[in-house]
């Protein structure tokens, strides 16, 4: 029997928050030992003078260079709880994968290809996960960049934070391969239900600040109690941040 071959992508140029890295790693590195894939961060620039987000779409290349069965991404600020499983156990290889989905059209500006594909799917590829029949996910834009940028259009929420247009144009070119293609999709918070587990298995949050992720990034793991998957000075580093997490939230509460 083939061995299937599954990598786990995550991207982290420009030496991007080692703060933050230095708490995500090692849970994305457990995951893949867990569950068999390689672990493989994309470090280096393809499309310079893009977004930096835009890098994922290497996997386009790379997971056919590296004959993956299946290729998963994650952003460098996930965090991963060790429960977590592969997802590839419960899918067909015809079906690609994101946490959830927004709306795509209070985001997008629509062309042929998202009213032809009528599922309004708005891709939300902090989490993509696709075997090699659906690499089309992350085929890089056909159109000019600013053309691109002019069709995106963050909610207001999101502008009142660190979001722009340009930040989005990794979940603007995938909804549009999503529909272009017509690639089935499935959430993996739709498979949770399906499967009657609740657990919270990922953490991720797109609209703070560096270091606000920090903060609540320490206190979850203290509260997740897995400070025995890192090395001494990054425990010390999480329970110091989660101190400040704890009193910021007596803060906001109104308590001592």
């Amino acid at each position: 029997m083939k061995k299937i071959k599954k990598t786990l992508f995550t991207l982290c140029v420009d030496n991007y928050a080692p703060e933050i890295t230095r708490l995500t790693f090692p849970l994305l590195k457990h995951l893949a030992e867990k569950t068999g894939y390689d672990f493989y961060v994309i470090d280096r620039r393809k499309w310079p003078d893009m977004p930096p987000v835009y890098e994922k779409l290497q996997i386009y290349y790379l997971g056919r260079e590296m004959k993956n069965d299946w290729n998963w991404y994650l952003d460098a600020d996930t965090l991963v709880h060790p429960d977590m499983f592969d997802p590839t156990n419960h899918i067909h290889k015809d079906t690609v994968m994101h946490n959830g989905i927004d709306m795509a059209s209070i985001r997008w500006t629509y062309d042929e290809y998202f009213l032809r594909d009528g599922r309004n799917i708005g891709s939300c590829n902090w989490f993509a996960l696709a075997s090699d029949w659906c690499l089309d996910l992350w085929t890089p834009l056909d159109i000019p960049f600013e053309e691109a940028v002019k069709r995106i259009h963050p909610i207001h929420g999101e502008l009142m934070t660190v979001v722009t247009p340009e930040h989005l144009i990794d979940d603007y070119t995938l909804s549009r391969n999503i529909a272009k293609f017509g690639l089935k999709l499935k959430t993996f918070s739709d498979l949770l239900v399906e499967l009657g587990n609740p657990g919270e298995f990922l953490w991720h949050q797109y609209q703070i600040t560096k270091e606000e992720k920090v903060i609540q990034m320490c206190g979850l793991l203290k509260e997740w109690n897995v400070l025995n998957y890192y090395d001494r000075d990054t425990r010390d580093f999480i329970l110091k941040n989660a101190k400040i997490d704890k009193a910021r939230k007596k803060k906001e509460n109104g308590t001592k």
